[in-house]
């Protein structure tokens, strides 16, 4: 996927921003589409392909919030939040809901296409497949299958991740024994900026570690290096098993 080719979703109730953010990206080569809220957003997923959604956080009806759990439920589309208010805590929710990126209003409209074109190098990047040998990752008691994105206990239960969780996973698992530090996450994982306040990383390796980790307090899987960032070990008797997908 190249700029030209990904399709824009810009929601916003606020029609002059809408009409205003939609023309500028249209004008850099980016297929938009420009809506006023939820119901909208919703009709759109159901029947059209999405590469990336700017999301309004405070609107009538249905806020960005809840939109986002939307998007992330049904899509891989990327989601940046845009909102006149950036609290640290509705930051921290809609990382914790799948957002990419923030933009606080009022925007320059250079640094918001920035942003746009890094969020969908950065997924075109997670979707291009990892550095591996075979297909599947047997870590403890469970299997990554890479090809269908999916984590399953040995039992064969599915275990339920958002599409950042899987990518941070499958970023780490592909990598085991190797330190990378939050820089490198966040060149894979999010928009690196210098507001000390973003913890995406950490948020995203706490959520991940709660469904992976025996006891989350004490990870065995995602270890934190102090100071750097974290170490992927797989921990099972024979250090762990790299299958193909004939195992």
């Amino acid at each position: 996927m190249v700029d030209q080719d990904a399709h824009i979703v810009v929601v916003d109730d606020e029609i002059d921003l809408r009409d205003t953010v939609a023309d500028y990206l249209s004008l850099r080569g980016l297929q938009v589409t420009a809506l006023d809220g939820g119901v909208a957003l919703r009709e759109l997923l159901a029947k059209s392909s999405i590469d990336l959604v700017l999301l309004d956080l405070r609107m009538p009806g249905e806020d960005g919030l809840s939109l986002a759990r939307h998007v992330r439920e049904h899509s891989d589309a990327g989601i940046i939040m845009v909102t006149a208010i950036a609290e640290p805590a509705d930051r921290v929710l809609g990382l914790e809901l799948g957002a990419d990126d923030y933009i606080a209003k009022p925007f320059d409209l250079r640094e918001l296409l920035a942003r746009v074109r890094s969020v969908l190098r950065r997924r075109k990047s997670m979707a291009e497949p990892p550095p591996q040998k075979g297909e599947r990752i047997r870590f403890g008691s469970f299997v990554i299958d890479l090809p269908a994105r999916r984590l399953r206990r040995l039992d064969g239960t599915e275990v339920a991740l958002t599409t950042m969780e899987f990518d941070l996973l499958s970023f780490l698992a592909t990598r085991p024994g190797r330190v990378l530090s939050r820089d490198q996450i966040l060149d894979l994982a999010h928009h690196k900026d210098d507001d000390p306040l973003d913890r995406s990383v950490d948020i995203r390796v706490t959520r991940l570690r709660r469904k992976i980790e025996p006891n989350p307090a004490r990870p065995v899987h995602i270890k934190t290096v102090r100071g750097v960032g974290y170490v992927f070990d797989p921990n099972t008797p024979d250090g762990g098993i790299r299958m193909s997908g004939n195992d």
